[in-house]
Formats: structure tokens, sequence, C-alpha cells
């Protein structure tokens, strides 16, 4: 799957999934999936991340931390927002993070100490103390808001109401996880489904003495503000959680390499069925504090830290045909309808084959005996084929040439790669009924108009029935032609209209976005957006004069780059495209784009790095100046404020540009003063 547009596609759908699954999860403590389940989810979604960098620009994956609070209780803001972590899911994985964490803090060989410690399936919970007294306490929430129930958590005897020491700040924020033990919850009353449960809907008892009751217990592995910051390491911080009277993992060990990384992980594995708690895996963080600060975090997860997942579940299963599917823009993927089969407690019965060099790689063939890995709701994948059972009635698949519209397919050349594209297409475009069909899908989606009401199966029906057939259509729907099919009352109705009407305003980044230009995703369409601030500006793409004008000036755009202009060009090169287009601006009123500014020393202002820096890494560097307000470009352009030029191997072509534009230059030393270092 190489088409961006289906990948990004693929991606929101596994968000909007995980998103709800949160909601299960963190606010009603009713988990629909297992945790193995939920981690693939998750796994699904960062492999994606990895393979397709675009997808991280789009800040999808930021928001899924936690869920919205319960209105049961009233709303506390944490102190410093409860992110989620990151997953590594094998050894590959950790390497990478081992990599990752040397690479951005520039310490190239020297070994870099981690925390480690059991992840327990329990109910997050952050404390707050003031000069020793405990002042507040409030659940996970959506990370940044949760719910007051100090008077709840004061029931548990693991969580002291004061504590004193020769080492204590005088503001701190605890971060812990409130568990029932395997042994208590089988003595437990009521109709739970598993300990995390029971131990939620306990914390969320409006009587506090109802909470006293069951069994609750506390394990604290960290903190969030610390107010003076008088502690070296994570391990130092635990041993002073433990004289303060809280309960500490005992598990908790010190690793200093991959090799002790692996070993831990695979002790843990194999005792965690003997544990009275419930774990799905475990915690790795920078035992350096200095380094866990200079790392900092990306937009919903802290650099210093990952979770260590253990082995997700996986099911055998038959192939019992293959079909095709197609996307809006075209491609055409395999899907293989399989024997249904349970995994995880879920039973299904499609698995994605990706594409047609997928197919042939892994031979799979109609009747084989495949191993699926399921991902949550999402459609599962065929991890191998055992050829050993394969039988003489087993077919070959031959990916067809056509679509399902009878028109032609064909793989597009990669302008990069010179090489053919994995992905089979489509031809036609909106002349094709079945893309036609998923451009509408896209168009009304959360993402893009956020048409409430108008879900997939509705388009189906609307598209079914000739009522509507382009994006202008869904602003004309005659209501009378639906006001008797079954599904569709009164109110039903009533809401659709206001809907619609609703989406009529749109911004101009969001309106970008939902046209369904291939390789644009939201946050491409957002700088787009930044830079045609209107619609007005936006109508040069219209003329092919004018277009090729305005293409020229987005190569100095960070962020957009050949591929998004060559199909910005290929988008409105096409009449039939242009017509839809206009059309649907004619029902809408566009607003301008606005720009969000963040605050800091570096507001306001364009960067450029060039040459390795001494005392920090490249990522470190852009990390620091996006922080403080500032935007790092990849282009020597007029638009750049100031050009770094670190002492190792500078580009000696970029500083004569910039030299030349009058563009402001200082060296690496310059550098670390306008930062303080």
């Amino acid at each position: 799957m190489d088409n961006k547009l289906e990948i990004i596609k693929l991606y929101k759908k596994k968000i909007n999934i995980l998103k709800e699954h949160n909601r299960f999860y963190f606010n009603n403590d009713n988990p629909k999936i297992t945790d193995a389940e939920y981690d693939s989810l998750k796994k699904e979604i960062i492999d994606l991340e990895k393979k397709y960098n675009f997808l991280k620009k789009l800040n999808l994956n930021k928001k899924n931390i936690g869920s919205t609070p319960s209105k049961k209780f009233k709303k506390i803001k944490h102190l410093k927002p409860m992110l989620s972590l990151s997953n590594a899911f094998d050894k590959n994985d950790m390497k990478d993070f081992v990599n990752k964490i040397s690479n951005f803090l520039n310490l190239k060989d020297k070994e870099i100490e981690l925390s480690s410690e059991p992840k327990i399936d329990g109910i997050s919970a952050t404390l707050i103390y003031e000069n020793g007294n405990l002042i507040k306490g409030l659940s996970r929430g959506d990370g940044i808001i949760g719910e007051d129930i100090l008077q709840n958590l004061k029931t548990i005897n693991g969580i002291p109401k004061k504590i004193d020491g020769i080492k204590l700040p005088s503001l701190l924020e605890i971060r812990g996880e409130i568990y029932i033990g395997k042994k208590d919850f089988k003595n437990i009353k009521g109709n739970f489904a598993n300990p995390r449960n029971a131990a939620g809907g306990s914390l969320r008892q409006k009587d506090p003495n109802e909470t006293a009751k069951i069994p609750l217990k506390y394990f604290a592995y960290g903190f969030g503000a610390m107010q003076p910051m008088i502690f070296g390491s994570q391990s130092e911080f635990l041993k002073n959680l433990k004289e303060w009277g809280f309960s500490v993992n005992p598990l908790a060990k010190v690793v200093k390499n991959l090799n002790e990384i692996e070993l831990q992980h695979s002790y843990i594995d194999s005792i965690r069925s003997s544990l009275d708690y419930d774990i799905d895996g475990l915690v790795y963080k920078v035992n350096n504090l200095k380094l866990q600060e200079r790392l900092g975090n990306t937009s919903n997860s802290p650099r210093w830290a990952i979770a260590y997942k253990f082995s997700a579940e996986k099911a055998i299963t038959k192939i019992q045909n293959i079909i095709i599917q197609v996307g809006r823009t075209g491609a055409i993927t395999p899907v293989a309808k399989v024997e249904p089969v349970t995994v995880g407690g879920v039973v299904v019965s499609n698995a994605t084959l990706h594409n047609e060099d997928e197919i042939k790689r892994k031979d799979i063939r109609i009747g084989d005996i495949i191993e699926i890995q399921r991902a949550g709701d999402v459609i599962p994948q065929v991890i191998s084929v055992d050829k050993s059972k394969r039988k003489g009635n087993s077919k070959k698949y031959i990916f067809p040439e056509k679509c399902l519209c009878g028109a032609t397919t064909h793989k597009e050349i990669n302008k990069s790669t010179k090489k053919e594209d994995a992905v089979r297409r489509c031809i036609k475009d909106y002349d094709c009924d079945f893309i036609a069909r998923e451009k509408l899908k896209h168009i009304v989606s959360k993402e893009a108009f956020n048409v409430d009401g108008l879900g997939k199966k509705v388009i189906d029906q609307l598209w079914n029935l000739k009522i509507i057939r382009k994006p202008s259509d869904i602003f004309l729907i005659n209501y009378k032609k639906i006001e008797n099919l079954e599904g569709w009352g009164e109110q039903s109705i009533n809401n659709l209209k206001k809907a619609i009407i609703n989406s009529k305003v749109i911004g101009l980044d969001r309106f970008i976005f939902s046209i369904g230009i291939r390789h644009i995703g939201q946050e491409n369409a957002k700088i787009l957006g930044s830079f045609f601030k209107s619609i007005n500006k936006f109508f040069d793409l219209f003329n092919e004069k004018n277009r090729k004008k305005t293409l020229e000036s987005l190569i100095d755009l960070d962020g957009i780059g050949q591929i998004q202009i060559d199909s910005i060009d290929s988008f409105f090169s096409s009449n039939k495209n242009v017509e839809i287009v206009k059309k649907l601006i004619e029902k809408l009123k566009i607003k301008n784009f606005k720009t969000q500014n963040k605050k800091g020393k570096f507001s306001n202002k364009t960067i450029m790095f060039t040459g390795g820096f001494e005392k920090m890494s490249r990522s470190e560097a852009k990390s620091l100046v996006e922080n403080n307000g500032g935007k790092v470009l990849g282009t020597i352009s007029k638009k750049l404020d100031i050009l770094v030029i670190g002492n190792s191997k500078p580009t000696k072509k970029k500083i004569e540009n910039a030299k030349n534009l009058n563009i402001k230059t200082i060296k690496e030393s310059d550098w670390y003063k306008l930062l303080d270092l």
C-alpha cells in the first residue's frame, strides 16, 4: 500500500478505532477487546508511522491519551500532561528506542541506564502533595484534565495522607497505578468483568465508604511535576517513594544495555502468570532525570520512556476466497475471506493482503492454512502461510488487471525511485463509481467536513438511490426522497439537515484536505492553508498559467516536497476535478487560515542548521526551536532568519546562498549562547 491517501485513510480508521476503545477502557472501565488486541492496534498505528513519516506530521495520535473525564466528578488539571507511552514489541523496537535516545542526545557509543518495572493493567491515579500534605487526587482523564477522586483515593491503605523525609520537594505530583489483586478479585461481589473493571468502578463511587469496601492497592511509579527537582535518577526517586510509605514494585530494576533488557523482559514474562496482578509488559525509562529533561516529549509521548509489550495473540485459519476492494484514489486492495476464527474473543472473517506483490512474495493461495494477527477492530493481517498443509486443491490467485468498474488498472512509476509502485490503480478516477463513492465517504468524514449522520452506510444508501453522485450533491439532497425510507424519521432527517448546514462553514486547511488530493494529508493541508491564507489565493491552482507559478513557490515550504507538488499539479490538471471542486466551493463559506504561533525566544523565527553539532543532535536542536515558537526550514530561502553552522562538515553552498540573501549566520558556539547553555 504505497498510495498516500489510502495510507492516511487506513491510519485515520485505526486512530478512530483506538479512540473508541480508549473510551471503553479509560472512561467506562469496560474494555471491549483484550490488552493484546489493543496493543496490536497501537502497534499497527506505530508501524504505519515508522514506515510513512508523513503520518507523524498529521498529529492525529497526540490526543489518544485516556478519554474524556466523567461528568460525575469535579475536573482537575494535571500539573503536567499525563502522556501515553510509545510501545515496543520486539528486540528491534527496543534497539531503535535506545539508538534514538543515543542519537538525540549525541551520546554515540555510551551506555544509557534504563529503569525498568512491570506495566500493571490497572487504573492510573495522580496524587499531588504540597509540603508533604496530600491536597489533590485525580484520575488520568484525557491526560490533561482528570476527575477529582481524592476522597476515594484516601480510603486506600497504600496511599499516605502525609509524607516527610530529608529529601522532600515542596510540590510533588506522584503517579501510580491502582489495582486489585487476582486473589482479592475472586472474593469481590458484583458483576465485574475483570480486576481492572472492578478497580475503575470502585474509584468512581460517589460514596467513598463504598470504595473503602474494595481491597484496592496502589503502586507508585513516577512523578509529573516536582519543585524543586532534588533527585538525580528514577531509581533514586523510587527508593524515596518507599521511604515515604508508598508501595513500589519489587521487580523494578536498572538495566544498562540491550542484553540486560532482553534478560529482564524474558524473566518477567516467564513469571507473570504467578504474579497477583495482571501485567502486559515492562516500562523502561531513562534513569538519569537530567537526560529525561533534555529528551523531552513528542506531541503525545515522552522520548525517554517506552512500554515493551509481551507478544500479541494470533490465530490459524483458512483462506476461502480472495476479493478486491477499490479505494478513493483508485488503489486496488486484495482482501482474504477466511474461515471465521476467534482471536482474543473476537470473531474475524477478513484479512488484508496489502497488494499484489505481497501475495506473490508470501505465495498466498486460496485454500491455504494461514496465521493471522488481529489488531483491535481493524482488519487482521496475514503473518505467514503453512505450506506444509497445502493441498492439491489450493489455487494461485490471479490479480485482476481490471477494476470492479471494468476499467483498466495500472502501476505508476515512482518519480523518485524510478521503480514501479506496488499498488495497482484504476485509471478512471471520478468516472469510476467505486472511486467516486469512496471520495464522498472521505469528504463527509470527521477529519474533513464532519457531516454527522452521513456515515459509510448512509452514503452507500444515497448512492444506490442516485441521490448523491458528487460532493456538491451533499448540499442539494432532496429530503422527500428519503423521508419514507427505512431508518429515516423526522428527527433523523432534521439532524442530517442541521449537520449539512453546519458543515458549509469550513476552514481552508480542512477544505484542502477534504477534496482528496493524493499525498495531501491533514498536516500537508495545514501547511498549504498557511501558504494560501484564503480561498481566493487558492484559485490560482485552477488556471494552468497561475498554477505553474504557484507550484514553483511551494517548493520552499517545509513539509511540501516534489511528490506533493506533482500530485497537486496532476489533480488540478484534470478539468473534471476542477469542475467538481468549483461546484463544491459555490455551496460553502471557506474561512481564512489562522496561524497559531507558540511563544518563546524563537517566536516567528525560521532557523536552519548545517553541519553536525558537538553538544547535541540535530533532532534535539530542532525540538528546542519548535518548543520555543520557531520553525526549522529545510532549504535556503528569503524566508529564513538564521542559519546555524555546526563545527562538523557544514555545507558550503548553503552558507554561500545564505550570505548572498543577507541571511544572518551564526556559529555553533553562538547557538549555545542563544540557548543559555
